[in-house]
């Protein structure tokens, strides 16, 4: 059986309807319908787009995924028809929120749209988080202090680009970069500019052709601890003029 009769079964189960109900309401034969929840044959695009109708659910969906496994209420449908992101629950009800590897981060641009790849990540629960849904991705490098590695940014899926606000930061997956965590700046025609709170590192130009998917900052997780070592330019500039605000109060006593 193929994914498509596997979920049409399972659809019409839930509805508790017949096979031939469901014919009848499609204007086919109910042998026909049968054939397809068996998987004897494939319904014609104009059969299968009448079958998606009848079941609310998207021609992406039923072809793709194991409908079964999730409420069909907790499924987010993506742009493009390209993608769905389940949205799974804990047994609290708290969002399950997907956890991308440190050390396997660029795997990511090769799973993101594969559900049995989503599936098998381990997740958090964050019960402040609420309302969308929520992923967690490792930051490298030191192009958005304070963040370094060790790092996860939980970012929440964007579903439009007109949704960026300027200079607020997100997770941009990209075919060029993989996985990058910027701050958006303003759109182009055909394009995104974005910048690292490093200034060491100049603002550029993200080609909307290569983005595949955008994440709004929610909040981050530390995984190592934090030391006096660790101390960004701007600390160590404070530090500097309090010292040497110290040193000019000692001159006054002096004189």
């Amino acid at each position: 059986m193929s994914i498509l009769s596997e979920n049409i079964r399972y659809l019409r189960g839930k509805l508790n309807m017949s096979q031939q109900k469901v014919a009848d309401d499609l204007s086919i034969t109910r042998g026909r319908y049968g054939k397809y929840e068996d998987g004897a044959t494939e319904p014609p695009l104009d059969i299968l787009l009448k079958i998606s109708k009848y079941y609310k659910v998207s021609i992406d969906l039923l072809l793709t995924v194991n409908v079964s496994k999730y409420s069909i209420n907790e499924i987010m449908e993506l742009p493009d028809n390209r993608i769905v992101l389940p949205i799974r629950v804990d047994n609290d009800g708290n969002d399950q929120i997907e956890i991308i590897p440190q050390k396997t981060s660029m795997g990511y641009l090769n799973g993101y749209s594969d559900p049995e790849y989503i599936e098998s990540l381990d997740t958090i629960s964050l019960p402040f988080l609420k309302g969308g849904k929520f992923r967690a991705f490792p930051a490298e490098g030191d192009s958005m202090p304070p963040y370094k590695d060790g790092t996860y940014i939980v970012g929440k899926y964007v579903e439009n680009l007109s949704d960026l606000k300027t200079d607020r930061t997100y997770v941009f997956i990209t075919t060029n970069d993989g996985i990058s965590y910027k701050r958006f700046q303003f759109h182009e025609a055909d394009g995104i500019w974005v910048k690292a709170d490093n200034s060491f590192y100049e603002p550029y130009k993200i080609p909307l052709a290569e983005i595949k998917e955008i994440w709004e900052f929610a909040c981050s997780i530390n995984t190592k601890e934090l030391t006096n070592t660790s101390k960004d330019k701007n600390s160590e500039i404070l530090e500097m003029f309090l010292e040497l605000k110290n040193e000019i109060r000692l001159l006054k006593k002096l004189h």
